[in-house]
Parts: C-alpha cells; sequence; structure tokens
C-alpha cells in the first residue's frame, strides 16, 4: 500500500482538471483519431509533473493549467444529445398514441427514454 502526501481533494481537483482538459479538447476535434494524440499531449503534461510535491510549485502548475483551459475553451461546446431539457424533454413525455400500438407506454427516466408494458 502506497502513502500519499496529498489530500482526496486535491487528488479530486487534479481529476476533474484533467477530465476538463480532455472535453474542451474534445469539443476541438472531429474525429476521434486527431483528438487521440491531443490526449495523449495532456496525459503526458499531467505525468510530467506527477512527482511535484511543493505546494508553491503545485500552485503555480494549476494557475498555469487553469489559465491555458480558460483561453482554449470552445466558444460552442459540444452537448449531449441525450440531455433532455426544456421543451425537447416536454414533447417526449405525452407522445401521441398511433405512434406506439399495442398499449406501449413511453416515459422519460433519467435522460433516457426507456419503455414499459401497460
Amino acid at each position: 500500500m502506497s502513502t500519499s502526501t496529498f489530500s482526496a481533494a486535491h487528488r479530486r481537483y487534479v481529476k476533474s482538471l484533467y477530465r476538463r482538459m480532455l472535453t474542451d479538447s474534445l469539443n476541438w476535434t472531429i474525429h476521434r483519431e486527431l483528438w487521440r494524440r491531443r490526449a495523449l499531449v495532456i496525459r503526458a503534461e499531467f505525468e510530467r509533473n506527477r512527482n511535484v510535491h511543493d505546494p508553491r510549485e503545485l500552485a503555480v502548475i494549476f494557475d498555469k493549467a487553469e489559465a491555458d483551459l480558460a483561453r482554449n475553451q470552445h466558444p460552442d461546446p459540444v452537448i449531449c444529445e441525450l440531455n433532455l431539457v426544456g421543451p425537447m424533454l416536454l414533447s417526449l413525455i405525452h407522445p401521441p398514441a398511433p405512434l406506439f400500438p399495442g398499449g406501449t407506454k413511453w416515459y422519460v427516466s433519467a435522460f433516457f427514454l426507456t419503455r414499459c408494458r401497460a
């Protein structure tokens, strides 16, 4: 079992920063093959700073990473199609009866269109 000098909050912050950087880079790229190269560069940056234990140096690294993320953030990020909110959600709650013959009812449960038998 390895001991870590970092708190759980620090690890959560680093994971969150890593995920945000990957998500933002995916917003800029259409093809996954091209995005994968950028993902490997991001991973290499995190691995390069893995053994930094000085809190002041870490603060500088985090500030630089957050500034880079804010500067390069995509102006129109991709939003998942399963994010059913607003009018789209309301249109799925009560669909017309002829669309679903045989007594099948449709309802929305936790962002997914699901089916149940009446």
